[in-house]
This record gives structure tokens, sequence and C-alpha cells, in this order.
């Protein structure tokens, strides 16, 4: 049984409330699990103690157990001092993709013609 920590979602519609949960990885999101181990409310400002709670022991207990984070609860758990997070980069995000660069290299040519031919 391969197990998550993960965020289960509770609240209401566009009032959205977190539980940090032991699950296994063939439940559903919000369906079965086996512990809650902490709360996330993301509507709370970034510095409220309240934001986010953890039960460090239990989360101690189910990483010593094999329990792989998601990303997002990863975070959670190196802020808290219990994991390393190590940071992602992908410059290759802020590339346009194939078909806007063909329209950016097709615009840039009568562009670069019209500069070139004096104005009258």
């Amino acid at each position: 049984m391969s197990l998550k920590i993960r965020l289960s979602r509770a609240g209401a519609k566009k009032r959205p409330f977190y539980r940090i949960v032991i699950a296994d990885s063939r439940s559903p999101r919000d369906g079965r699990f086996i512990e809650v181990v902490g709360t996330y409310e993301p509507i709370l400002a970034k510095e409220d103690e309240k934001r986010t709670q953890l039960n460090t022991e239990r989360l101690q207990y189910w990483l010593s157990k094999g329990a792989q984070p998601t990303d997002r609860v990863l975070r959670f758990l190196d802020k808290a001092g219990l994991a390393k997070r190590s940071p992602r980069n992908n410059p290759e995000k802020a590339v346009p993709g194939k078909k806007r660069q063909e329209r950016a290299a097709a615009g840039a040519a009568p562009a670069e013609g019209a500069a070139e031919t004096p104005a009258a």
C-alpha cells in the first residue's frame, strides 16, 4: 500500500479549507483516508499561524513509515523543518510555444522591411 500525505478539500464553495491527511494513493482526493495530521486555510493571511497547523509527531511517524508528501504538503513540511524540499527551476517555462514563435518571426520580418524603406 503506497501512502501519500496530501490535501483533502473541505469547506464551502469559494471558501476552501483543506485537511492534511494520510491516505492510500489509490483513494480519491476527498475520499477515504487513514488519519488527519493537520489543516490548511488558504483564506487566512500568510503571516497568520493558524493558516497551516501540523501535528509534527504524527507526521514524523508517517514519514518514517514511508509516506510520500505531495509537492504542496512538502512546502509546509519544509517550512516546519520536518523535510527538505529542493527548489525547482524550469527555464523552459517562460519560452513561448512553437506557434507563437512562428507568429513572432513572421511579424518581425515585415516590420524590418518597413523600417529599411525611407519615409517620403
